[in-house]
C-alpha cells in the first residue's frame, strides 16, 4: 500500500473525528485541514467520496459493527471507532479490495497512537469483508441511517410513506446544478446538462467544478433546484430594492442581480460575506455588501422586497451535507426558531407598505417552517400569505401545498435525481 492511500485515509479519519466527536460541520473542516489540500486532486475525490458514503450508511455501518464487537470502545478509543467505520464503508459500499482497506486501517491505529486496536480492527474488517454485505441483506437502510429524532418528527409531518421515500433520497448523491446569469438554453448545451422546467441546469456530480466552460466569467454558479425557486417567488424585481436577508454564500444575490434588482445582501459573518463578494466579483454583478446581524440592522430606506433564507437546521440538505444528520438534534431546532421569528419580525419592519417577503429555509422541519408563518401571521395583522400558483412551479406543482406555500422533498422529481427540501412562504404587507 503506497504512501499516498494511507494519507488519503489520514486525512478522511482526521476529519471524520472532527465531525462526528467534535461537533464540526464538515464542509468548514474541508476547507482548513491542510492534509487535505495536500493531496493530489485524484486524492481528495477519493476522500470526499469516502466520507460522504461513511456519512450516510452511519447507521447501517455502526449496526454491523455493533454485531461483531462485543464490548464498546472507550472515549479514549474513539478515534479507533472512526477508523473501523471508514474501513467498513469502503468494503461495505464502495467495493475496495479487502487488503487494501484492512491493511490501511491496521495501519492508521497503529499511527494515531492506538496499537492495541491493531487486532480487534484486523479481525472485524476481515469479517465484513467476508460476511458484511450478507449482514446488511437483512437490515432496513431507510431507518437506520435516519436518526430518531428526526425519523419521528418526519413520519409526523409527512407519514412513513414518505418519510421513507426521503430517507432512501438521502442515500443517493446528488447532481450538480447550476444556476445561470443568463442565457440558459446556451449553456445547458455547452455544458451537456439538462434543463429542468424550473430553469435549472443539471449535470451528473464529479469532475472539478472550476474547470467547466463558463465558471471563470461567472456565467453560472452551483445552485439546487430547490435553492433556486425563492428568488423567484419574489416576481417581477427589474428596478426594485431588494434586501437578500442572511445572503452568504450568494446563490440568490446573483440570482436577485441578475434580475435587474438593486440588492442589498446582509449577513453576520464578514468570512462568508467575502465569499459573496468574490462571487459577484467574478459574475460581473453588484450589490451593496453589509456585515450586520440581521435581526439588529436598520437601513437608512425600507425596501420593495425582502428575501429572508434564514438560518435553519439544514435538514432537508442531507443528499449534500449528510453530517447535519448526526450534528443536530430538536434542541437546536428550538433555538433556531427562535431566531427565525427574530428575523421574520425584524424583516417585516423593513418593508415598504405593499413589499413582499419571501420566506425560506433548507428544512424538512415543520416547526421551522408552517409553525413559524403562522405565527407571525398571528402577530402581524397587516401581512397577508400570498398563494404560489402552479404557473410559478413548473413541473413541480406538487410542492405547493393547501395553504399556497411550497414544500419540496428530497423524494420529489427521483427520476432526475430529487432536490433539496425546503420551505417558503410569500406575504406582502397591506
Amino acid at each position: 500500500m503506497d504512501d499516498s492511500a494511507l494519507a488519503s485515509r489520514r486525512a478522511a479519519l482526521d476529519l471524520l473525528v472532527a465531525c462526528l466527536d467534535n461537533g464540526q460541520p464538515l464542509d468548514e473542516m474541508l476547507t482548513r485541514h491542510a492534509g487535505f489540500a495536500a493531496l493530489a486532486p485524484r486524492d481528495r475525490a477519493f476522500v470526499r467520496l469516502l466520507l460522504a458514503t461513511t456519512l450516510r450508511r452511519l447507521g447501517e455501518i455502526d449496526s454491523v459493527l455493533g454485531a461483531l464487537i462485543e464490548r464498546k470502545l472507550d472515549a479514549s478509543s474513539s478515534a479507533g471507532r472512526e477508523v473501523l467505520r471508514l474501513g467498513a464503508a469502503q468494503l461495505l459500499f464502495l467495493g475496495t479490495a479487502s487488503h487494501a482497506a484492512v491493511d490501511t486501517a491496521v495501519r492508521l491505529v497503529e499511527q494515531i497512537g492506538l496499537p492495541h486496536l491493531k487486532g480487534l480492527t484486523n479481525a472485524v474488517l476481515r469479517r465484513i469483508s467476508r460476511e458484511g454485505v450478507a449482514m446488511l441483506g437483512e437490515r432496513d437502510p431507510a431507518r437506520l441511517n435516519t436518526p430518531g429524532w428526526l425519523w419521528e418528527s418526519w413520519i409526523k409531518s409527512y407519514g412513513e410513506e414518505t418519510t421513507r421515500a426521503i430517507a432512501a433520497a438521502h442515500l443517493i448523491e446528488a447532481p450538480l446544478d447550476l444556476t445561470t446569469r443568463a442565457d440558459t438554453d446556451f449553456w445547458a448545451g455547452r455544458l451537456e446538462g439538462e434543463r429542468l422546467s424550473t430553469g435549472t441546469i443539471r449535470r451528473a456530480p464529479g469532475g472539478s467544478i472550476a474547470d467547466l466552460a463558463g465558471f471563470a466569467e461567472g456565467a453560472w454558479w452551483v445552485q439546487d433546484a430547490a435553492a433556486a425557486l425563492p428568488a423567484r417567488l419574489l416576481g417581477e424585481i427589474a428596478g426594485k430594492r431588494v434586501a437578500d436577508i442572511c445572503a452568504a454564500p450568494g446563490g440568490k444575490t446573483l440570482q436577485l442581480c441578475a434580475a435587474g434588482a438593486q440588492v442589498t445582501a446582509v449577513d453576520i459573518s464578514t468570512r462568508r460575506m467575502a465569499r459573496l463578494g468574490e462571487n459577484l466579483a467574478r459574475a460581473g454583478l453588484a450589490a451593496e455588501l453589509v456585515v450586520s446581524d440581521a435581526s439588529k440592522w436598520q437601513p437608512a430606506e425600507k425596501f420593495d422586497a425582502i428575501l429572508l433564507d434564514a438560518p435553519c437546521s439544514g435538514t432537508g440538505t442531507l443528499r449534500r451535507h449528510p453530517d447535519i444528520a448526526w450534528l443536530k438534534d430538536e434542541d437546536d431546532v428550538s433555538r433556531l426558531s427562535l431566531t427565525q421569528d427574530r428575523l421574520l419580525l425584524h424583516a417585516v419592519d423593513l418593508l415598504k407598505p405593499g413589499g413582499t417577503l419571501v420566506y425560506a429555509v433548507c428544512s424538512l422541519q415543520e416547526h421551522e417552517g408552517p409553525a413559524r408563518i403562522e405565527g407571525l401571521l398571528g402577530r402581524v395583522s397587516k401581512l397577508r400569505r400570498v398563494p404560489i400558483q402552479p404557473a410559478e412551479l413548473p413541473g413541480l406543482a406538487e410542492a405547493i401545498t393547501r395553504q399556497g406555500d411550497v414544500r419540496t422533498l428530497p423524494s420529489m422529481w427521483p427520476e432526475r435525481g430529487g432536490l433539496d427540501g425546503f420551505y417558503m412562504a410569500r406575504l406582502r404587507l397591506t
